[in-house]
């Protein structure tokens, strides 16, 4: 009897065992894949240009004094960069040639004082700020747009002495002394081809995204002792180029830097199609325009006719400064924002600059919060650009403010297709499933690589999007999406078709 027990026991023992096995058979037969889907359809993935400037002039944000060890300069930078990427920013502004000195190395002007504090030091050990800023921005997925000054040549707070290679020792008939200032006279012809050569210069040696100017183009108004607005010394050039023009003095002025304006805008994009032309003018064309507004008058007082340079498209993207908020008629963001739009027959972005250091005093940071709320329903390709990235620093409350109410998610800078409206290649996609998650790789099928790519991927009832920088190629994830689609993105902002996946058993 005991025998036959154990004998029964032990045939049950081996049907289990066979159970055991064929399940473990199905399962192996059950693994799962990621296969090619055309049904996946991803999001929308939102279109907004997220800036902010980074002045160097008087060291006011990088570096944040003269002198500073390379590695700590290095530090800085990359610190800010991390912030502008944390954020989901897309865009850094940064200032290249604060007063005809350089934060590069340049054949054709002495490195700024700002580096090193000697005018024409260079860092040691050496290494090119511009260089390595344009490196560090793009893998953190951020466009770097290189900011000149084209017509100041000493600031009032320089320290060091001109370097010897300096414009004012060696063309110094092109340099007026102006109030507490050393400025180009942009009357001198000789002076748009050294200021243009200085920019192409750049577009041609470095991988910027974009050529940037601010509001100097002739000096704002300087006062003498006895409190007399000095008039700008331009005798020499007026006599030789202005009084046969037809022109009055103040008409030849404008002229001066409208010529220079469409100079640059076009070659830059002959040197390089994809790299855009901004500029960034006084927030007010005129006053009267609209009717409530009121305050200075750069028209008059600096020859910048920023609205003939957006009708005419002679730039990529216009980004008035509307440092103001949005109630105050006089100078109210909304009512200036909407005229600027109205000025926009060839559809350029226009992106406000917004003045992001007034908060805590007097701004709450929901004033800043509104005003991009306000651009996105005004503006069909909205954004703005933050003055300065010194706020986005220091300012918590304003970090806290963007990271949970205005830039929750990533975004892509709006496409440029005046510029390239030709899209990318799909790229390829594939899977490996591993046992500590899943490698996602890819490839294009162009000749030129993608500036971004965008990876989104469906878990949880959820669909999540990052943009990464393009020369990533692959992105471990340690959980199994359930779909994935990937997008090229080029320089101009066109986007490809996704190539998808989707997991299947």
């Amino acid at each position: 009897m005991l025998i036959l027990q154990m004998f029964s026991t032990g045939n049950r023992l081996c049907h289990t065992a066979a159970a055991v096995a064929l399940f473990v058979s199905t399962c192996a037969c059950q693994s799962e894949n990621y296969q090619a889907n055309s049904t996946v359809t991803p999001p929308p993935v939102m279109r907004e240009f997220r800036a902010s400037w980074i002045p160097t002039v008087g060291n006011s944000c990088w570096p944040s004094k003269p002198g500073l060890p390379v590695g700590q300069q290095k530090a800085e930078l990359i610190a800010q960069l991390d912030r502008a990427a944390e954020l989901n920013l897309n865009a850094v502004i940064f200032q290249v040639r604060p007063a005809c000195d350089a934060l590069y190395k340049s054949e054709l002007e002495p490195w700024s004082e700002y580096l090193t504090g000697a005018q024409g030091k260079m860092p040691v050990p050496y290494y090119d700020p511009l260089e390595f800023a344009v490196s560090e921005a793009h893998k953190r997925g951020l466009e770097l747009h290189a900011w000149f000054n084209p017509y100041r040549a000493r600031h009032k707070n320089a320290k060091s002495p001109v370097s010897a290679n300096h414009i004012s020792k060696s063309r110094p008939d092109l340099t007026r002394t102006y109030g507490s200032y050393l400025w180009l006279d942009p009357g001198e012809r000789d002076v748009q081809d050294y200021s243009l050569r200085v920019v192409m210069d750049v577009v041609k040696r470095y991988d910027v995204d974009a050529v940037h100017f601010d509001d100097y183009f002739y000096p704002y108004e300087e006062n003498d002792s006895a409190g007399q607005i000095i008039p700008f010394p331009d005798e020499a050039s007026w006599k030789k180029f202005g009084a046969r023009s037809g022109l009055t003095r103040d008409d030849w002025r404008r002229r001066n830097v409208d010529q220079f304006i469409e100079r640059v805008n076009q070659s830059v994009h002959a040197e390089k199609p994809w790299v855009k032309f901004g500029l960034s003018p006084f927030g007010i064309w005129r006053p009267g325009h609209p009717p409530q507004i009121k305050g200075y008058d750069p028209y008059v007082k600096l020859y910048a006719d920023a609205k003939k340079w957006l009708v005419e498209g002679w730039c990529d993207y216009m980004a008035p400064q509307l440092y103001w908020a949005i109630e105050p008629p006089a100078q109210s963001f909304p009512a200036l924002l909407a005229w600027w739009n109205e000025q926009n027959p060839k559809q350029r972005h226009l992106w406000p600059g917004i003045n992001s250091l007034k908060v805590g005093e007097p701004w709450p940071s929901q004033e800043i919060v509104n005003q991009i709320e306000i651009t996105r329903k005004m503006v069909a390709a909205p954004g703005v650009i933050h003055w300065s990235h010194s706020a986005l620093m220091k300012k918590q409350s304003l970090q806290h403010a963007l990271n949970t109410r205005a830039y929750q998610q990533p975004a892509l800078i709006p496409a440029f297709r005046w510029l390239d409206p030709k899209a990318p290649t799909k790229p390829s996609l594939k899977a490996e499933i591993r046992t500590n998650g899943t490698t996602f790789k890819w490839s294009t099928g162009d000749t030129n690589p993608p500036a971004l790519w965008v990876l989104q991927t469906y878990q949880f009832s959820d669909w999540k999007t990052e943009i990464l920088a393009g020369g990533s190629t692959e992105k471990l994830l340690s959980l199994k999406p359930e779909q994935v689609a990937l997008t090229a993105v080029d320089r101009c902002g066109n986007a490809s078709s996704p190539a998808s996946l989707k997991l299947t058993k």
